[in-house]
């Protein structure tokens, strides 16, 4: 189970800019101890207050107080361009070598492009998220909120806890683009396997029957993909409306005819939504268990039933803010103690920065090859959320069973629109290879009593199981946390339902989309004057997942176990930054984007999405200070000779116009290395070609190894994140065929004989 280290009293030292600062968050929502060395006066309130709270720092002004500081921390937490870091020698490794010492730069410490600099627009574009992002008819967007850099956060956070349950102290390379290009959902994929890629629709997505529909006072996201009930209990609650129309008809069954005449479906469903009032609307959906919600500003999150039941909400107190303090979003787990009330960043006592004694990942006695070795995992998931667990999982090093059956199939194995490419089979789902690698697949047929007997035989061999049920499933078959426990005292039992094992709303059926609605998400989609967008792929499922990593790590390195019980929605609503604190707080003034640009930011001119030369293509740039500016100015003729933002705040519709003009007549490739070699932050808007076969920075640093697959041969896949120095992860297995390893696994584990094996297969068991 690893070192006995507990994260409770895990220090860390956080050295962090915008580009990691969710990855030091997340460690205070462990219960780490975590020092600054940066007072964080140059952030507004409520984005001091979300970012830091729950913190203290430390003046550190020269190499020595810094080296002082790092002597005594467990983890030091670095980020920002390679240029300013502060940790690492000419050399490239780490001057803390006695620690988990985290770097997360925008493209990584090695490859043509380390030195290049990014925030959180050019990040989006060059991972690949922005190209997803916005109308057809109009210039790409990146998700809101700036998604890019929380989720290299997340993954800086991750490497940490890694490093830590590895037992070996090491430098972990953490590349913001690579977290981007790796929490795309089909994306890249999709070209991998078909040679074609998602198009930006405005929010409709391309491989679930989801979107977002108008209400009589709002709007809602929801659907009718998933199972034959969601098609049939939304039928039966339109007939019950009178807004059926003609999807009464016999030919309506055929799911396959309902996605190629799918228009003519959300047409109906846009009618019987539009006659609705948004809150009733997603009130019945989850009396009746389907996939729908209303679509909910951030300010409200507060306010919501579910999230207040589970005290996932954190009260911050402090000095400048109200008295009685101000709620913010939590921590999307419950397993570790997660903070309800949390200090604003204060400055520590000089003499005592830390609050106890840190305890050091030991050295392992035998150093380990990954940082997981020696951990079985138990697999009872299927789609996105949990598979993305096991697959983080599966690449450090843990040995992965996945169990699935001919009577339940993951759905990633069997639905068309998640094949990619034509003609493929169950076993050959180029949706399902991706995020499956790295396992071995075992058929149980849990829908009988022997094949649930031999699940529970499973759980005395396994570190952690992790599941993405319906509340109550696992309770049902004897396998709950408490059955777990007595079967092994030490599991780790993850648990992912949409909204949380208890609340209000625990029976909620949720997809990414209706995630994205609860959690204010999908309403900052909205460009200014026009309704939400939404996304089109399935960010809210990586998000929860890197959570669940998280967390099991956490568990892991503590060295016992515990229940994860996690929350999706609450994953997505702590990846809202200081939202839910802006009303009460107020932070960055008036929104600067138009309908034309809506890329503005009040932080950067210009700082926007621009056209390149050819069809559709797009290049991302974002000027943030006068040296950036004048370098701008002279490789193209703008309309402000003023360098500070405010002037040029006052020119921006010129300047953006005139930017754009020129952008169009340049190649976008050649274009961001024009302006990155001026010190300009820039990159190409980046589809899933781009990612795959166009990006010298990724190919430099073998972001989509191959591994050869039964079926298909040899076929890319997408790397690994966190980059470990001492116990680098890797991808050493191809997904399994549905059953592949049932004879290997259950001999291994539980000792049976080609006897008992065969007899399990005749009685269908295994099948």
């Amino acid at each position: 189970m690893g070192p006995d280290t507990d994260p409770a009293t895990l220090r860390v030292l956080d050295l962090t800019d915008e580009l990691a600062f969710q990855g030091a968050r997340l460690l205070v929502g462990i219960g780490a101890d975590v020092v600054r060395t940066e007072p964080g006066s140059e952030l507004g309130p409520a984005a001091r207050a979300h970012w830091h709270a729950g913190k203290r720092w430390v003046p550190a002004e020269d190499s020595a107080e810094l080296d002082a500081l790092a002597a005594d921390a467990d983890v030091v937490l670095e980020s920002g361009p390679v240029a300013r870091l502060r940790g690492l020698r000419e050399d490239g490794s780490s001057r803390w070598p006695h620690a988990a010492h985290v770097v997360v730069t925008p493209f990584g410490l090695t490859g043509p492009r380390r030195d290049w600099i990014a925030d959180d627009l050019v990040l989006a574009s060059a991972g690949g998220m922005t190209w997803l992002g916005g109308r057809p008819d109009a210039q790409p967007k990146p998700p809101p909120r700036e998604q890019a850099l929380q989720t290299a956060g997340a993954h800086a956070a991750i490497g940490a806890l890694l490093a830590v349950v590895s037992g070996t102290p090491q430098l972990v390379d953490i590349s913001a683009q690579e977290a981007v290009a790796a929490t795309l959902e089909t994306a890249a994929v999709a070209w991998i396997h078909a040679g074609r890629f998602p198009v930006r629709n405005g929010g409709v997505y391309e491989h679930v029957a989801h979107r977002i529909f108008e209400t009589a006072d709002g709007y809602v996201a929801g659907g009718y993909s998933g199972s034959d009930r969601m098609w049939t209990d939304l039928l039966a609650w339109m007939a019950e409306r009178g807004e059926a129309g003609d999807l009464l008809d016999e030919r309506w069954r055929d799911a396959t005819f309902r996605w190629r005449q799918r228009p003519h479906v959300d047409a109906v469903v846009r009618r019987f939504a539009a006659r609705q009032q948004a809150a009733e609307l997603a009130a019945e959906a989850r009396e009746r268990a389907l996939p729908w919600a209303e679509v909910v500003p951030a300010a409200r999150l507060t306010d919501n039933p579910q999230l207040r039941d589970r005290q996932s909400l954190v009260t911050i107190t402090g000095e400048g803010l109200p008295d009685g303090g101000v709620e913010d979003v939590g921590f999307p787990w419950a397993a570790l103690p997660r903070p309800v009330t949390l200090p604003a960043l204060r400055r520590a006592e000089s003499d005592a920065p830390w609050h106890g004694p840190g305890r050091m990942p030991h050295r392992a006695e035998r150093p380990k090859s990954r940082a997981l070795e020696g951990v079985r995992v138990l697999d009872l998931t299927w789609v996105l959320a949990g598979p993305y667990v096991t697959k983080q999982l599966g690449e450090h090093g843990a040995d992965i069973v996945k169990i699935e059956s001919r009577h339940r199939q993951d759905p990633t194995r069997f639905a068309p629109s998640m094949h990619l490419r034509p003609g493929s089979d169950p076993d050959d789902s180029g949706y399902f290879i991706n995020f499956n690698r790295n396992k071995r697949g075992v058929a149980l047929n849990l829908r009988t009593e022997e094949g649930r007997r031999l699940l529970r035989e499973l759980v005395p061999h396994c570190d952690v199981v992790v599941e993405n049920f319906s509340p109550g499933v696992l309770a049902r078959w004897g396998m709950d946390y408490a059955s777990l426990r007595e079967l092994n005292p030490d599991v780790v039992l993850v648990s992912m339902a949409g909204v949380g094992q208890t609340g209000p709303w625990r029976n909620a059926v949720t997809f990414a989309d209706t995630l994205a609605a609860m959690s204010g998400l999908s309403s900052e989609t909205r460009d200014p004057g026009g309704p939400p967008q939404g996304l089109t792929f399935g960010l809210g499922d990586m998000i929860a997942a890197n959570s669940a990593v998280l967390a099991t790590l956490g568990l892991l390195a503590r060295g016992h176990g515990g229940h994860v019980d996690l929350s999706q929605l609450e994953a997505m609503a702590a990846t809202m930054g200081p939202a839910a604190l802006e009303p009460a707080l107020g932070d960055d003034g008036p929104d600067p984007r138009t309908a034309e640009f809506p890329n503005r930011s009040p932080r950067a001119v210009p700082h926007g999405v621009y056209p390149a030369a050819g069809d559709d293509r797009w290049v991302a740039v974002s000027v943030t200070d006068e040296a950036q500016w004048h370098a701008l100015t002279r490789l193209v003729e703008l309309p402000c000779t003023e360098g500070d933002v405010s002037a040029r705040r006052a020119h921006e519709d010129a300047i953006d116009t005139a930017l754009a003009a020129w952008t169009g007549r340049h190649d976008a490739h050649k274009l961001a290395e024009t302006l990155q070699t001026e010190g300009i932050a820039a990159a190409v808007v980046a589809t899933g070609q781009d990612l795959v076969e166009a990006d010298e920075q990724l190919a430099a640093r073998g972001f989509y190894p191959v591994l050869d697959h039964p079926l298909t041969g040899p076929v890319r896949h997408e790397g690994v994140v966190a980059r470990l120095t001492a116990t680098p992860g890797r991808l050493d297995r191809p997904a399994p065929l549905l059953g592949q390893h049932t004879d290997e696994v259950l001999r291994e584990l539980l000792g049976l004989s080609d006897e008992e094996l065969a007899t399990l297969t005749a009685e269908g068991v295994t099948e």
